[in-house]
Parts: C-alpha cells; sequence; structure tokens
C-alpha cells in the first residue's frame, strides 16, 4: 500500500485548454500550450502532488513529508517532459522507476482526464 500511494499520485498529470480535437484529445500544440510554465495538481488518495512544467521541458514535483514517508519515497524529484504524437510524456528521475510514460489527455467540462499508456486514467486540474 505505502508504494501504491506515490504511485498512485505520480500515476498522471492534468492540463486544460480552450480547444480540443473532434475526439475530445487534446493535440500536440494544444498540450504544450496548456502545460508549458503551468502547474499541474494531481489528486489520488487524498494525497495532492503539485508538478511544475517549465517551458524548457524541464518538470519538478513535491510530495508533503507526510505522503513521501508513506509511500516510502523521496518527498522531490525532478525530470522532463516533451510531446510525442499529440501525447504529453514525461519521465522522473526516480519516481516510477525512472520509467517514460505518455498520456492522451481530453477535457471534459470542468475536468481534465488523462489516459496513461499503460490503461492507467485520472483526473486533475491546472493552475497557473
Amino acid at each position: 500500500m505505502k508504494r501504491s500511494v506515490l504511485i498512485a499520485a505520480l500515476a498522471g498529470f492534468a492540463t486544460t485548454a480552450a480547444y480540443a480535437s473532434s475526439d475530445g484529445n487534446l493535440n500536440g500544440v494544444e498540450l504544450r500550450k496548456a502545460v508549458a510554465g503551468k502547474t499541474v495538481y494531481l489528486s489520488a488518495n487524498g494525497v495532492v502532488l503539485p508538478i511544475a512544467f517549465r517551458p524548457n521541458g524541464t518538470m519538478s514535483g513535491r510530495l508533503k513529508a507526510f505522503a513521501a514517508s508513506f509511500a516510502g519515497g523521496s518527498p522531490v524529484d525532478s525530470g522532463r517532459w516533451w510531446i510525442s504524437k499529440n501525447q504529453l510524456c514525461q519521465r522522473w528521475s526516480q519516481w516510477l522507476d525512472g520509467r517514460s510514460y505518455c498520456y492522451k489527455v481530453s477535457r471534459t467540462g470542468q475536468n481534465v482526464v488523462w489516459v496513461r499508456n499503460d490503461g492507467q486514467r485520472g483526473t486533475a486540474r491546472i493552475g497557473s
């Protein structure tokens, strides 16, 4: 369970954009515009994980100390993000074992829905 809290909190990200493609998924241009320079707030199992997506393709995240200790992981990590085939991809240095994952992102009303390339899915919100 400890590790599942961290993995659930890191399982995705979110974004918003004014427009989405006809299938509801945001395209590469929309994704980049929506996340570059923004902070995305993931919520999973009562844990909120803010991820800062910098315009230069780097990102950083910070779990509260309690959540990090419960999850058995580091409270802080950094990594890289990029756009590939209309998906937002990311790779953390430590979290998620440093593996790369890509996400299809769509907007449904006020929520943003993401689906990771391994089938995991969730929602989140984006800040400034």
